[in-house]
């Protein structure tokens, strides 16, 4: 039966990897990830990258912008991805910026109180292909009609090494929330948590 479990989890991750659901949404919101003094890593790029793509084509006309900050550091990871959003076009006023969450658990929580407080319903979730279940699957839970729009960029997806380093690692991770509701341990290459 664990077999079972875990094997039928793995596929479910490489399954929604594949996924782009970009049906119109009242918010887009992008995971935050590592940034350095207010300039975003290359995990954090791409998903920027997808987001204003997403913004672009009309899928929401709002931008929740979303991760908090590391002892020392000027920006947060939200403030990071706002400034990067801007100096690409989107506007000030589209984006919201909520500077809360250390891993993806804090992170969606903070995201969701804030779709509530603008009484948003429906978000699409920008992340990396083989986080987006995990991610989903707590949006939901905290009361987001969520889906999810990975993108395909980044360091997370450049070798079949990698994608199945993560595809195992977010396999272990997402059966750790289902069991405990709890978060997993921030991965320092990546910022995932």
């Amino acid at each position: 039966m664990g077999l079972f479990v875990v094997g039928g989890t793995l596929f479910r991750v490489w399954q929604v990897a594949r996924d782009d659901d970009r049906g119109p949404a009242d918010v887009v919101i992008v995971l935050g990830a590592a940034q350095y003094n207010g300039r975003p890593s290359a995990v954090l790029e791409a998903r920027l990258e997808h987001t204003a793509q997403l913004y672009a084509d009309g899928v929401a006309d709002r931008v929740l912008t979303v991760g908090g900050s590391r002892a020392g550091d000027v920006y947060t990871e939200a403030e990071a991805g706002r400034n990067w959003l801007i100096d690409r076009g989107v506007p000030e006023a589209a984006i919201v910026p909520v500077g809360e969450g250390s891993d993806t658990l804090g992170s969606v929580r903070a995201a969701a109180e804030e779709a509530e407080r603008q009484g948003w319903r429906s978000a699409v979730i920008v992340s990396d292909p083989w986080h987006s279940l995990r991610a989903v699957t707590m949006a939901r839970d905290a009361g987001l009609d969520a889906s999810a729009s990975p993108t395909r960029r980044g360091p997370i997806v450049q070798t079949r090494e990698m994608q199945a380093k993560y595809i195992i690692r977010e396999t272990a991770a997402l059966l750790h929330y289902r069991a405990t509701h709890a978060p997993v341990a921030v991965d320092a290459q990546t910022g995932l948590g």
